[in-house]
């Protein structure tokens, strides 16, 4: 069977235009500057609005660029590595824990985690949503579903709902014999919950992380937790600190 020899294609004119960005972000700009309006850029450049925002919009996704409510477009600072903790043995919810609990429901969860958690469609489980800051700044947010059945001691605690409530889950489910988790990572767009949490406009980039943990042979609760993809640098191993990498540092010209 004959190969097929691919044409040269172009560089479409937003790509060279987010090269020429990225040179200037390094040369012109501070971190946390503020960039001038799409009208004055797209003069200067001499491009069209439209292939402006394609070049902002790219920058954005590699974390050169932050989008701010009532700021506008800014350098971002250099992406915070965050170690995603892999230690087969360990709830969340441990004393090493980075999570900040926030609220717990008690409510029907979707129909894909339902299925995950081989519960019934209509059955609720326990939603615990936390929050993960690194160096004053939000940078994950995580909904962690627990059904009744892994924590069968929590009705008789008297904490109807909140940040109690979800620490009580917690600590119920650290009662029973974790035999393994596993992860995995895709990446998807915030919605609006996820987005308001981690101060981003909704259907901005991010990574989505799914551990199942298991116990009993069965998978005793589900964690979809949602990175921020333009600061954050997602690192697997056994420590479950905050790290910073250290890129090139952007100087006033």
């Amino acid at each position: 069977m004959g190969t097929t020899q691919l044409e040269s294609v172009p560089e479409p004119k937003y790509w060279h235009l987010r090269t020429v960005l990225s040179e200037a972000l390094d040369s012109e700009f501070e971190v946390g500057e503020i960039l001038p309006n799409e009208r004055d850029l797209a003069a200067r450049f001499g491009v069209a609005r439209a292939t402006l925002r394609q070049a902002l919009e790219q920058l954005e996704l590699e974390g050169r660029l932050q989008r701010r409510r009532g700021v506008g477009t800014t350098v971002a600072p250099p992406r915070v590595g965050v170690a995603v903790d892999t230690r087969e043995h360990a709830w969340p919810g441990t004393a090493d824990d980075a999570w900040q609990p926030g609220d717990c429901a008690f409510a029907a969860p979707p129909a894909a985690v339902a299925d995950a958690l081989e519960t019934g469609r209509d059955e609720p489980v326990h939603t615990v949503r936390r929050l993960r800051v690194s160096h004053g700044r939000p940078v994950a947010a995580e909904l962690l579903y627990v059904p009744s059945s892994s924590v069968p001691g929590l009705p008789a605690i008297d904490a109807p709902s909140g940040a109690a409530r979800a620490r009580a889950v917690l600590r119920e489910l650290q009662r029973g014999a974790l035999e393994r988790r596993e992860s995995a990572v895709e990446l998807g767009s915030a919605g609006a919950d996820d987005a308001k949490e981690l101060d981003r406009l909704p259907g901005a980039p991010v990574l989505v992380v799914t551990t199942r943990y298991f116990a009993e042979g069965r998978t005793a609760a589900l964690s979809v937790a949602t990175y921020r993809a333009d600061t954050c640098r997602l690192t697997f191993g056994d420590l479950g600190d905050v790290e910073i990498h250290h890129g090139p540092q952007t100087q006033a010209s």
